[in-house]
C-alpha cells in the first residue's frame, strides 16, 4: 500500500494474538476479505507468552476473594469455556500440527479444612453450570496425584482442564491464517479510527482502510483502540511473569493449582515444568517489563510447597507478558450499540483458554449468523444491551 491509498476490504481485525488470528481465519474461510493488523509480531504478547494453561473451572483465588455471588454471576461463562475446550481439542486437526493439547484435568490442592469448604462450595456452583469438579478427600487425592506434598488434605479435580504448547500454537495458526488468504500486517499499529459513511476508516503507520466492520481483539490494548472512537471499555493490562524449569522425568500429568496461594503448575512434553499463576512482573520507567525477583521466589516457593520435587529443579528462564483483565472476569463480546459494525472480542484473564470459542462467536456475529443478545449472561455487552 502507498501512504495516500485507502483500500476497501470486508473486515479489519485488530490484534494478532490467538483470538484475532482465529477470528480472521474463520472470516476468511467464510469468504470475507480480511486484513489482520498487529502492532508487533503475531502472538508476541499474552498469546505467545502465557503459561499455556487451558482453564475451565472457576479460579479458586478469585472465588475466595470475591465470594459466591461473584461466582454465580460468572457461572454462565463456564459453558462457553467448556465449548472452547472442545474446539481446542480439534485445533490440532484443523491446523494439521501437533499443538501439544492435552486434557489431563486440573486439581486445586487444599491444605486446610477452610480451603476444602470453599472448594466444595465452588464445585456446587460449577455443577449448576454443567462443569464437573470432583471433591476429593486425602486418600482419593493421593491416589490421583501421589507427587503432591504431605501437607495436602484434599482437593477439587476438574477433568476437562488441560494445557497447550504456546510455542507451537502461534506459528501453526499463523500459517493457516495466511493460507486462508488473510492479509497479515505485522508491525502495523493502528493510529486512528473514525466513523466514515457506512463504516470506518482505520489508519495505520503503513496506510489506511475503509471497512464496514472492525473487530477489536487487541487484548490489553483494546481500551486504547476503542478510545480512538471515543468509546470506553472497562479493561486493563496487567504485567505477569512465568518460569520454566529444566526438563525432568515425567511427574505431573495434571494442571495444578494451590488453595494456599497463586499457582499454575504443569509439565511440558519435554519434561520442563511451567510455573505461573498470576504473579506480577515489574514495569520499567519506559513501559517495558522485567521479571520481578520477589514474584519469582514467591511463585517457586508455593510450587515447591505443593509439589516438593519442584524444589529440587533448576529454574532456567522467566519471562513476562501483558494480560488483559477485569474485576468480573466476564467476556466483553459483541457489537457495540454506540458503534454499529464495531465488534469486541475480549475474554479477560483466561483469553487463551477461551480463544477458539471467542473467535467462533465473533465471526458469527460479524457474519450476521447470531446477535449479541444471544450472549446474555455471558458477555457484559449483551447484558447492557
Amino acid at each position: 500500500m502507498t501512504g495516500g491509498e485507502v483500500k476497501t476490504v470486508d473486515v479489519i481485525v485488530i490484534g494478532g494474538g490467538i483470538t484475532g488470528m482465529l477470528t480472521a481465519w474463520n472470516l476468511a474461510e467464510a469468504g470475507r476479505e480480511v486484513v489482520l493488523l498487529e502492532a508487533g509480531e503475531l502472538g508476541a504478547q499474552a498469546s505467545g507468552a502465557n503459561a499455556g494453561s487451558l482453564h475451565l473451572q472457576i479460579q479458586y483465588p478469585e472465588f475466595a476473594k470475591y465470594g459466591e455471588d461473584w461466582a454465580r454471576a460468572y457461572g454462565p461463562c463456564l459453558g462457553f469455556l467448556k465449548d472452547s475446550m472442545a474446539l481446542w481439542q480439534d485445533l490440532s486437526r484443523r491446523t494439521g500440527e501437533d499443538l501439544g493439547v492435552k486434557i489431563g484435568g486440573g486439581i486445586v490442592v487444599a491444605q486446610t479444612a477452610a480451603q476444602m469448604k470453599l472448594i466444595e462450595r465452588k464445585a456446587l456452583i460449577e455443577a449448576a453450570h454443567g462443569v464437573e469438579t470432583q471433591v476429593l478427600d486425602r486418600a482419593a487425592l493421593f491416589k490421583l496425584a501421589p507427587f503432591l506434598s504431605e501437607k495436602a488434605i484434599g482437593g477439587g479435580f476438574c477433568p476437562l482442564e488441560g494445557k497447550a504448547n504456546t510455542l507451537r500454537v502461534t506459528p501453526a495458526v499463523q500459517a493457516c491464517v495466511e493460507q486462508a488468504g488473510v492479509t497479515v500486517m505485522r508491525n502495523s499499529p493502528v493510529t486512528g479510527i473514525e466513523a466514515k459513511g457506512q463504516g470506518y476508516r482505520v489508519t495505520t503507520v503503513k496506510g489506511s482502510f475503509h471497512v464496514p466492520k472492525v473487530v477489536n481483539a487487541a487484548g490489553a490494548s483494546a481500551g486504547k483502540i476503542a478510545a480512538m472512537l471515543g468509546l470506553s471499555i472497562e479493561i486493563d493490562g496487567f504485567p505477569l511473569q512465568v518460569t520454566v524449569t529444566e526438563p525432568v522425568a515425567p511427574l505431573i500429568p495434571h494442571l495444578i493449582y494451590s488453595a494456599a496461594g497463586k499457582l499454575s503448575l504443569k509439565q511440558a512434553p519435554n519434561g520442563a515444568c511451567i510455573i505461573g499463576g498470576g504473579w506480577s512482573a515489574a514495569k520499567r520507567n519506559d513501559g517495558t517489563l522485567a521479571t520481578d525477583p520477589v514474584s519469582l521466589t514467591g511463585n517457586m516457593a508455593i510450587a515447591a510447597d505443593v509439589v516438593p520435587q519442584v524444589g529440587q529443579m533448576r529454574a532456567l528462564r522467566s519471562w513476562t507478558a501483558w494480560v488483559n483483565g477485569t474485576p468480573d472476569w466476564r467476556p466483553i463480546l459483541g457489537e457495540l450499540p454506540a458503534a454499529p459494525g464495531f465488534f469486541l472480542a475480549l475474554f479477560p484473564w483466561v483469553g487463551f483458554s477461551g480463544a477458539p470459542m471467542t473467535a467462533k462467536v465473533t465471526a458469527e456475529l460479524v457474519l450476521g449468523q447470531r446477535d449479541t443478545a444471544s450472549l446474555r449472561g455471558i458477555s457484559v455487552l449483551a447484558d447492557r444491551g
